[in-house]
């Protein structure tokens, strides 16, 4: 089966009968205006390299490449062949900290971007990387929340990721073990696929670290590889949110926030994991490295058609036409002149 990925292009042939005719045209004119000066005889003795076949060539060579440069340009497919590809990666949960002090910044300026800024940026970079695994996301403050379960649908999970505000829930606090529990529970069936949680937290005002390391210990007892990326820095600094500073309900006094390192390492460690530091130009390369430690897995197979493409094929022929055009000269092949093609028959 043959067929043109761009048939349109083709309607361009159209033109090879216009510049053929206005190159008959032209010898026809030449023809004319040379019988002014003479007979065609005595001419043709004036001008004894000339050659009468040469131009027709050459231009038979010009509009051939002409329609193969066309031909070529309408992307010709020669056929349909099946191909077949198969993904091998991992299964990875993000865990996104949505509590009220990500919205702090997440440097030592207190008008600095925000933690939740920060963090949004960091993995938006990693699930970028991320093309060959599936990826979850949910988020957590006093309780966890799953956005989307564990899929390829690496749109989606952006688009949800930009999604996460701590103002959508309620329910405040840095609930980790609750976090790690639901991705725990959210992987998939099959052991033969590595697997591992991301969690994205500045560790401030824990609820029950017993939990947590409890938490993390029953990740890692499943297989299940626990990273954390830590978002802040340790210096405290005041929670603004919408231009305002965040008020203690209890004490009356203004909230401030500083990113807990050692706990955050703590964690990691609990889950066999590595702890980065958001702020650590090298945080995402370090946690890629970590992540391909884990052992891959086929989890999708997928077949799909490809056309046969067969335009370079018309491009090289139209090349060496081209190529034959400009070695071939205007005047006669000397060495020819000794033999007769075409004899006149003397008149009786």
């Amino acid at each position: 089966m043959f067929s043109f990925a761009y048939p349109k292009i083709l309607l361009l042939l159209l033109l090879i009968p216009l510049f053929l005719g206005l190159f008959i045209w032209a010898r026809i004119s030449r023809k004319s205006k040379l019988h002014k000066f003479g007979k065609s005889l005595v001419i043709s003795a004036l001008i004894p390299d000339a050659s009468a076949y040469k131009p027709i060539v050459k231009i038979i060579l010009e509009l051939l490449a002409l329609i193969f440069l066309i031909i070529s340009l309408a992307r010709p497919w020669g056929g349909i062949k099946d191909q077949k590809t198969t993904k091998e990666g991992i299964e990875v949960i993000i865990a996104m900290d949505a509590s009220n002090s990500m919205y702090a910044s997440a440097t030592d300026n207190p008008n600095g971007t925000s933690r939740m800024r920060t963090a949004k940026m960091v993995l938006e970079k990693l699930i970028n990387r991320l093309d060959n695994d599936k990826v979850g996301l949910l988020m957590y403050a006093g309780s966890a929340y799953t956005l989307i379960p564990v899929t390829n649908d690496y749109v989606s999970a952006k688009m949800f990721l930009n999604s996460i505000d701590p103002g959508q829930i309620a329910d405040q606090g840095t609930n980790i073990s609750a976090a790690i529990d639901m991705a725990t529970s959210s992987f998939g069936a099959d052991k033969n696929i590595g697997k591992a949680i991301i969690l994205i937290t500045d560790a401030e005002e824990l609820e029950d670290k017993e939990s947590v390391m409890a938490a993390a210990k029953n990740a890692a007892k499943n297989n299940i590889q626990l990273n954390v990326v830590g978002v802040g820095t340790s210096t405290p600094v005041p929670v603004i949110v919408n231009g305002t500073q965040m008020i203690d309900d209890q004490t009356g006094e203004p909230v401030n926030t500083a990113l807990n390192e050692t706990l955050a390492t703590d964690i990691s460690k609990a889950g066999n994991g590595i702890y980065v530091n958001a702020a650590n130009s090298d945080a995402l390369n370090e946690l890629e490295k970590q992540l391909d430690t884990l052992k891959k897995s086929a989890f999708e197979t997928s077949m799909y058609s490809q056309h046969d493409e067969l335009f370079s094929t018309f491009v090289w022929i139209a090349i060496v036409l081209l190529i034959a055009n400009l070695l071939l000269a205007d005047t006669k092949i000397k060495w020819l002149d000794k033999f007769t093609f075409f004899k006149k028959e003397e008149k009786k």
